[in-house]
């Protein structure tokens, strides 16, 4: 019995880091973990990148399709869709049962622009799945990433896995971590700009996104997706914040993304807004969620003077 397996509990969330170096020990964490829960009629789901997933896919051998096997590179590209769309998505399926996820979020080849939000997606599963009944283990790369990751994902994880023992976190701070990584975001002082002042000024605003979008040489089904996001966010800020909209649009050739910020003078004071799947039925409220869900990247500033939301979008 593995150490993670071994410190699976029915009835509680467990939320375990697994250390790994090389394939043989990530096939030795995580194959026995699968086939346990498998044993015992428990719901499994495995959301690691492409390579990783079909590397345990074939450890598992026939027992592989009596798991959902999710291409954690896209399903999770966007950290702030993993926790709705994901995880979520898997665990609300099974209300009465114990759960048993795989999840790697964190990878050789993530930007520095996608980590601090993969951090922060890191320590909101611990609030998200508080009381729930499901084991979420997320393995690190202990050879290959770096040791600010390493200790990060400490600080987010109560456990600890690394060979053959299973440990409490010293370390564990999860809010520490949303915290630090609440980073201030900067944009191009050259970057298009539009005020939105008013209800009725969005539909100029969504014209404006969606010309420079294609200019920039975004998809005709992206700008779609951009101009929706752009209407979203500077409708919460205008209906629901009661504040003015800057939205602000430019090209980071280095990713190949446009990206758009949009500023107001709100506190978005619930870190979980937009990860927090939509009940069933509900009609309004997914502003947020519907952003997360449609953008390759979002990242988030927030203060009392006002919040900044950057949603990237990738040119291919």
């Amino acid at each position: 019995m593995s150490a993670v397996t071994a410190s699976t509990q029915r009835g509680s969330f467990v939320h375990p880091a697994l250390f790994y170096r090389g394939d043989a020990e990530y096939l030795a964490g995580l194959v026995p973990f699968v086939e346990e829960g498998l044993s015992r009629q428990e719901p499994v789901a495995v959301a690691v990148p492409a390579a990783r997933l079909a590397m345990l896919s074939g450890a598992l051998g026939s027992a592989s399709g009596k798991v959902r096997l999710i291409d954690m590179s896209v399903a999770g590209r966007n950290p702030g869709r993993i926790i709705p769309g994901v995880l979520r998505d898997f665990a609300d399926r099974y209300p009465d049962r114990h759960v048993r996820i795989i999840g790697e979020p964190v990878w050789l080849g993530r930007s520095a622009k996608e980590y601090p939000a993969c951090a922060q997606h890191e320590a909101l599963i611990n609030r998200s799945f508080d009381g729930r009944d499901a084991t979420i283990v997320c393995p690190y790369d202990a050879d290959r990433l770096s040791d600010r990751m390493l200790s990060d994902a400490r600080a987010t994880h109560p456990l600890v896995w690394e060979g053959e023992q299973a440990s409490a976190s010293g370390d564990y701070a999860p809010d520490r971590v949303v915290a630090e990584y609440n980073e201030p975001l900067r944009s191009p002082l050259d970057a298009a700009e539009f005020l939105v002042d008013k209800e009725s000024d969005l539909p100029v605003v969504r014209r404006f996104a969606a010309g420079h979008a294609e200019r920039m040489g975004l998809a005709s089904d992206r700008v779609a997706d951009l101009v929706l996001i752009v209407n979203e966010l500077a409708t919460n800020s205008v209906v629901h914040a009661r504040s003015s909209a800057r939205v602000r649009i430019w090209f980071e050739a280095a990713d190949g993304d446009v990206v758009c910020e949009v500023h107001d003078g709100g506190f978005l004071a619930d870190p979980l807004a937009g990860r927090r799947p939509s009940p069933p039925g509900r009609l309004g409220g997914r502003g947020l969620l519907l952003v997360n869900e449609l953008a390759d990247l979002v990242r988030t500033y927030t203060s009392p003077s006002g919040t900044t939301l950057h949603v990237h979008c990738h040119v291919s």
